[in-house]
Protein backbone atom coordinates (compact mmCIF):
# COMPACT_ATOMS: atom_id res chain seq x y z
CA UNK A 1 0.00 0.00 0.00
CA UNK A 2 1.68 3.27 -1.15
CA UNK A 3 1.24 6.51 0.27
CA UNK A 4 -1.64 7.86 -2.56
CA UNK A 5 -3.58 4.77 -1.65
CA UNK A 6 -3.73 5.85 1.80
CA UNK A 7 -4.25 8.88 1.17
CA UNK A 8 -6.98 8.24 -1.38
CA UNK A 9 -8.86 5.91 1.43
CA UNK A 10 -8.42 8.45 3.87
CA UNK A 11 -10.38 11.09 1.90
CA UNK A 12 -12.80 8.47 0.63
CA UNK A 13 -13.96 7.29 4.46
CA UNK A 14 -13.41 11.39 5.87
CA UNK A 15 -16.79 13.22 5.40
CA UNK A 16 -17.16 16.42 6.78
CA UNK A 17 -20.49 17.14 6.75
CA UNK A 18 -21.06 13.94 8.82
CA UNK A 19 -18.48 15.37 11.84
CA UNK A 20 -19.78 13.94 15.16
CA UNK A 21 -22.84 16.38 15.00
CA UNK A 22 -25.62 15.39 17.31
CA UNK A 23 -28.04 15.10 14.16
CA UNK A 24 -25.69 13.14 12.36
CA UNK A 25 -25.52 10.21 15.05
CA UNK A 26 -29.32 10.77 15.61
CA UNK A 27 -29.83 9.87 11.63
CA UNK A 28 -27.30 7.04 11.85
CA UNK A 29 -29.16 5.62 15.44
CA UNK A 30 -32.58 5.68 13.43
CA UNK A 31 -31.18 3.72 10.32
CA UNK A 32 -33.22 0.86 8.82
CA UNK A 33 -30.52 -1.22 10.75
CA UNK A 34 -31.09 0.16 13.84
CA UNK A 35 -34.52 0.42 13.67
CA UNK A 36 -36.05 -2.63 15.54
CA UNK A 37 -33.37 -1.68 18.24
CA UNK A 38 -34.76 1.82 18.46
CA UNK A 39 -38.65 -0.24 19.04
CA UNK A 40 -37.24 -2.64 21.55
CA UNK A 41 -35.55 0.62 23.66
CA UNK A 42 -38.61 2.79 22.93
CA UNK A 43 -41.01 -0.09 24.45
CA UNK A 44 -39.16 -1.20 27.42
CA UNK A 45 -38.92 2.55 28.30
CA UNK A 46 -42.50 3.18 28.26
CA UNK A 47 -43.55 0.18 30.01
CA UNK A 48 -41.06 1.32 32.81
CA UNK A 49 -42.28 4.83 32.39
CA UNK A 50 -46.14 4.14 33.06
CA UNK A 51 -45.34 1.40 36.12
CA UNK A 52 -43.23 4.40 37.54
CA UNK A 53 -46.34 7.30 36.86
CA UNK A 54 -48.58 4.36 38.21
CA UNK A 55 -46.02 3.58 41.58
CA UNK A 56 -45.73 7.47 41.84
CA UNK A 57 -50.09 7.92 42.24
CA UNK A 58 -50.49 4.49 44.14
CA UNK A 59 -47.98 6.19 46.78
CA UNK A 60 -49.79 8.82 47.57
CA UNK A 61 -53.37 7.61 47.68
CA UNK A 62 -52.39 4.51 49.67
CA UNK A 63 -52.74 5.06 53.70
CA UNK A 64 -50.66 1.83 54.91
CA UNK A 65 -46.93 2.27 55.53
CA UNK A 66 -46.26 -1.13 54.18
CA UNK A 67 -47.65 -0.24 50.68
CA UNK A 68 -46.03 2.95 50.59
CA UNK A 69 -42.56 1.75 51.06
CA UNK A 70 -43.74 -0.89 48.36
CA UNK A 71 -44.81 1.51 45.64
CA UNK A 72 -41.56 3.96 46.30
CA UNK A 73 -39.16 1.02 46.29
CA UNK A 74 -41.00 0.05 42.69
CA UNK A 75 -40.71 3.80 41.54
CA UNK A 76 -37.49 4.00 42.33
CA UNK A 77 -36.34 0.56 40.40
CA UNK A 78 -38.24 1.80 37.27
CA UNK A 79 -36.89 4.90 37.24
CA UNK A 80 -33.37 3.62 37.04
CA UNK A 81 -33.90 1.07 34.89
CA UNK A 82 -35.32 4.16 32.32
CA UNK A 83 -32.18 5.68 33.05
CA UNK A 84 -30.31 2.44 32.26
CA UNK A 85 -32.02 2.31 29.07
CA UNK A 86 -31.12 6.09 28.51
CA UNK A 87 -27.40 5.26 29.10
CA UNK A 88 -27.46 2.17 26.64
CA UNK A 89 -29.40 4.81 23.93
CA UNK A 90 -26.52 7.30 24.51
CA UNK A 91 -23.88 4.47 24.10
CA UNK A 92 -25.31 3.67 21.02
CA UNK A 93 -25.34 7.06 19.77
CA UNK A 94 -21.70 7.44 20.23
CA UNK A 95 -20.78 3.76 18.76
CA UNK A 96 -20.63 5.23 15.04
CA UNK A 97 -18.27 7.63 15.47
CA UNK A 98 -16.22 5.19 17.79
CA UNK A 99 -15.77 3.34 14.68
CA UNK A 100 -15.27 5.26 12.02
CA UNK A 101 -12.48 7.40 14.89
CA UNK A 102 -10.75 3.75 15.05
CA UNK A 103 -10.82 3.28 11.52
CA UNK A 104 -8.96 6.77 10.97
CA UNK A 105 -6.19 5.60 13.68
CA UNK A 106 -6.01 2.06 11.65
CA UNK A 107 -5.37 3.99 8.33
CA UNK A 108 -2.82 5.85 10.11
CA UNK A 109 -1.62 2.94 11.48
CA UNK A 110 -0.52 1.87 8.16
CA UNK A 111 0.30 5.02 6.83
CA UNK A 112 3.32 4.98 9.86
CA UNK A 113 4.32 1.47 8.96
CA UNK A 114 4.74 1.97 5.51
CA UNK A 115 6.90 5.23 5.96
CA UNK A 116 8.68 3.00 8.58
CA UNK A 117 9.54 0.25 6.00
CA UNK A 118 10.57 2.75 3.43
CA UNK A 119 13.54 4.48 5.49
Amino acid sequence: MNEEQIKKIIEDTYDDSKEDTLLSMVGQLYSRKMFSSFIAHAAYSSIFVALAIFCGVKFFKTDQLQFQIMYAAIFVCSIQFVILRKNIYWQMLHKNSINREIKRLELRIAELNETVKNK
